[in-house]
């Protein structure tokens, strides 16, 4: 399997880089058909990088975002990617849809997040303009985790549904809650892969799973094997 494997020389540059990319996709998408929608990764890399494509002068109103994945959070959580990428993009009056309900109950479940799809491909219909990706230090990609029951039919690439629940087994430390995400189905019809991710360890892993082709211990071996060249990925220290 083959990377198109983009180095920079800092967080900076790979921010300036990623949001530059995303601007052209919006205003390309825009001329084409009228709206962009795109889907967004959480965490702590891509925050800037929607700090800085919120500075660009784009047609806001015609722009769809919603998050490629989600913990099983209330809204005002501190562990919700929904309310984070919001407060990135600060007051651009983008269409922003969630993938859970603002008060979720005890049990994860996709009626919002397919109330949110079914709203975006009423737009206009059709797949994501782009979705940008992370990657975790395990090799996991949206929510889809390694150990997780539902990863087999996560990464199936001809999977139906756009959606899963997925309960990572063990649960992140850092972040321990059920989760929902897109498929990898859902993620290969889109227009534009692009994934983004710092350190020297998430690029080793990137360079094991490459290596092993081993979608069970890396999730994001069937990503580049089914994507190929077509992913682009933005690296930096």
């Amino acid at each position: 399997m083959s990377m198109n494997l983009t180095r920079h020389p800092d967080a900076g540059a790979l921010e300036q880089a990623v949001a530059t990319e995303l601007a052209d996709i919006i205003r390309h998408a825009i001329d084409g058909h009228g709206r962009a929608r795109l889907a967004l990764a959480g965490g702590s890399t891509p925050m800037p990088v929607y700090r800085a494509l919120a500075r660009q002068p784009l047609d806001w109103l015609r722009v769809s975002l919603l998050p490629g994945d989600e913990r099983w959070v209330a809204h005002d959580h501190e562990a919700c990617n929904f309310t984070a990428m919001r407060a990135a993009f600060g007051t651009r009056p983008a269409d922003f849809r969630p993938l859970t309900p603002a008060r979720p109950g005890p049990e994860p479940d996709l009626a919002a997040a397919r109330e949110s799809l079914a709203a975006i491909d009423g737009q206009l219909g059709g797949q994501f303009d782009a979705c940008l990706l992370g990657m975790g230090a395990d090799g996991h990609f949206a929510s889809l985790f390694p150990g997780a029951a539902e990863l087999e039919t996560a990464l199936d690439p001809e999977h139906p549904d756009p959606l899963v629940v997925v309960h990572p087994d063990p649960l992140p430390p850092e972040a321990p809650f059920a989760r929902i995400s897109l498929t990898l189905s859902a993620i290969l019809s889109s227009s534009s892969l692009i994934m983004a991710i710092r350190g020297e360890a998430k690029l080793n892993t990137l360079e094991q799973a490459q290596a092993s082709g081993d979608a069970r211990r890396f999730p994001v071996c069937a990503l580049l094997a089914q994507a190929g060249d077509r992913l682009k990925i933005h690296w930096s220290p």
